[in-house]
């Protein structure tokens, strides 16, 4: 089938009607030869971007991908559409390497993916050089960063493309760049003067919630069990050992689970990965080790059970939710002791006092994202430099997203407003109880000094004989520790991050005490116990759409175990649900739904029609 143009690509080989911005405009950017930068949100399209200049420029598109897991997924998804794709890595054996090299030589490849270690491997660029390269994708980007949340020294060799490939086109993609993270992928790829091309960090489909950390088992439970029965996701945990017991405990409570971590071997890892992808299982329990790249679009929850270390971390790790577009819930539960313990393992570590710095600053953001009372959307929005919509490109239309001035409607603290009290007389009781234990005892000794508990830390340092012993009796431990995290959040209390995490006064913290300021601090929610209505699903009210979804949903796993690859490989959920509620009666109306191509047409048409009409009569 000859394609001559990118709206032909798009349609016959991809199954979509019409460009998102800026797609068409990044394509037509690379078509000229030009030089580009992209930071679009993880499921907005980004392999579009370079997938369709490939196919129609003279040549072979590389691809620098980091993860081998990531490169056979997406090759496996492109030959489902017949695009001739490859990759090249160390999971291959010989003879697989071999056919990938008499592809390439024999300009039988459209896209070739390979990781940064190949790529710079000895010889390999000679290679290149012979076969006709049409231009270099570099996925993953912000791995350049040395500030970033995913450095990979690997990709600083990058830059020795712009010298040997001076007249190919490079185009960098992420779906995590703050400002300067965007100034270092320009300037470590020696990409200047590439166009750049920045839209909405916003993921509207996304309902973001945060909750104080009480039991975090339990709190997970109730929200599997009220929201997401059934569903795939991701639940983050901070060590091994807690990824280990929370997997053990799902198990033990029904739900088919596995952990994910870099003490499993690499084969246990893999296997993980798979049964989630192919939906042997449905929650995957992991560290950071586990995500990037994911392409599974079905993903529709990720829970922190544990705090990330950073605004970056955790907008990358939740953005592996709903990259379909439908509805997903991203959870985060945090708690003092969490920034204490991610302090400390800052202030340990043999980096740059600069970067520690740095990375300090990033934690200290994330709490202040925990504790907003303003729109979480909002937050994370004017973090990544988009400031009521200035997302945007030099040259390009970017998408403003959804999240103006008023809120989303779509978090936390929008759909339940925040409740606040004055807290002063509160805080001048923490504060008080900080200074007089001596500034160097953390949360929970604090809060027995004000409950008045009789322990025998307590005794050993005398400090029932305080003035504060006993002050706070009027409140309970949660509502003291909702007290103390916020005042750490404003930096009227700080976490000692060089010791064992006791407190001490900031710099405004004698201004409370004089009373010259009043403090207002925010009720903690309490997790709803009814399911939520989740926005802007596709409905099925039907019964019997329903029931043809979910049958189409087990013809698809079939079909998907037949061929050895990903169920979302064949047809997306939004395609099942866009089949069940048309009801599709021939080819011509089969191709019409979304992502059906030429390719998908002739070879999963006829099964899918059958199973339609089965139904339907």
């Amino acid at each position: 089938m000859k394609l001559s143009t990118p709206d032909e690509v798009l349609r016959k080989v991809f199954g979509f009607p019409t460009f998102r911005e800026p797609q068409e405009e990044i394509i037509e950017c690379v078509m000229k030869g030009q030089d580009g930068l992209v930071v679009m949100p993880t499921g907005s399209g980004k392999s579009l971007c370079y997938q369709i200049p490939s196919m129609l420029r003279p040549g072979t598109g590389v691809v620098v991908s980091p993860l081998i897991a990531l490169m056979d997924d997406q090759v496996v998804a492109l030959r489902q559409l017949g695009v001739r794709a490859a990759a090249l890595h160390s999971g291959l054996d010989g003879e697989e390497s071999r056919a990938v090299w008499r592809d390439l030589h024999g300009k039988q490849l459209d896209l070739l993916y390979v990781a940064p270690e190949r790529l710079l491997a000895r010889g390999f660029l000679d290679q290149l050089e012979e076969v006709g390269v049409n231009l270099f994708a570099i996925d993953e980007a912000h791995c350049v960063s040395m500030w970033g949340h995913d450095f990979r020294p690997e990709y600083l060799g990058l830059a020795v493309l712009a010298e040997r490939f001076p007249g190919i086109p490079r185009l960098a993609l992420t779906a995590t760049a703050d400002p300067p993270t965007r100034r270092e992928i320009v300037k470590k790829l020696r990409l200047n003067g590439a166009r750049s091309f920045l839209t909405s960090f916003d993921r509207p489909n996304i309902r973001y919630r945060v909750y104080p950390k009480q039991s975090p088992h339990q709190q997970l439970l109730r929200l599997l069990r009220r929201d997401h029965l059934g569903e795939s996701g991701i639940v983050y945990r901070f060590s091994r050992k807690k990824v280990e017991a929370t997997a053990s405990m799902l198990e033990k409570e029904g739900f088919r689970a596995l952990p994910y971590h870099a003490g499993l071997s690499s084969d246990v890892r893999r296997r993980a990965q798979r049964s989630f992808v192919t939906d042997e299982i449905e929650i995957i329990v992991a560290t950071v080790a586990f995500g990037m790249g994911i392409d599974k679009p079905d993903v529709r929850f990720v829970f922190h059970l544990d705090p990330p270390k950073s605004i970056e971390s955790y907008y990358q790790e939740t953005g592996r939710a709903g990259r379909d577009g439908l509805p997903a819930t991203a959870v985060m539960l945090y708690g003092l002791q969490d920034i204490a313990l991610l302090g400390q393992l800052l202030r340990s570590n043999d980096s740059s006092d600069e970067r520690r710095r740095i990375e300090h600053l990033k934690l200290t953001s994330l709490l202040g994202f925990c504790e907003t009372t303003r729109c979480r959307r909002r937050v994370l929005l004017d973090y990544f430099g988009e400031t009521n919509g200035s997302a945007g490109s030099a040259g390009s239309a970017g998408s403003a997203g959804s999240a103006g001035s008023e809120g989303c409607g779509n978090c936390d603290t929008c759909l339940e407003p925040v409740e606040s009290w004055d807290g002063t007389r509160e805080a001048q009781m923490a504060l008080s109880a900080v200074y007089r234990t001596g500034e160097r005892f953390g949360q929970g000794h604090v809060i027995d000094v004000l409950l008045g508990k009789d322990t025998s830390k307590i005794s050993s340092w005398n400090h029932d004989r305080l003035s504060t012993f006993g002050v706070g009796r009027d409140l309970d431990r949660r509502t003291w520790q909702s007290v103390i995290r916020q005042l750490v959040a404003a930096g009227i209390l700080i976490v000692d991050m060089d010791g064992y995490g006791g407190l001490r006064l900031g710099a405004d913290a004698k201004k409370v005490l004089r009373g010259e300021t009043q403090i207002d601090f925010r009720r903690d929610p309490r997790p709803a116990t009814k399911p939520s209505k989740k926005k802007g699903i596709v409905a099925l009210e039907a019964p019997e759409d329903r029931e043809l979804f979910e049958a189409l949903r087990a013809l698809r796993l079939e079909l998907a175990r037949e061929q050895g690859v990903p169920p979302y490989v064949v047809f997306s959920d939004r395609t099942l649900i866009e089949m069940a509620a048309a009801k599709p009666r021939d080819e011509t109306e089969f191709e019409a739904l979304h992502g059906v191509g030429a390719a998908k047409l002739e070879r999963y048409a006829e099964v899918f029609l059958a199973k339609v009409a089965s139904y339907t009569e």
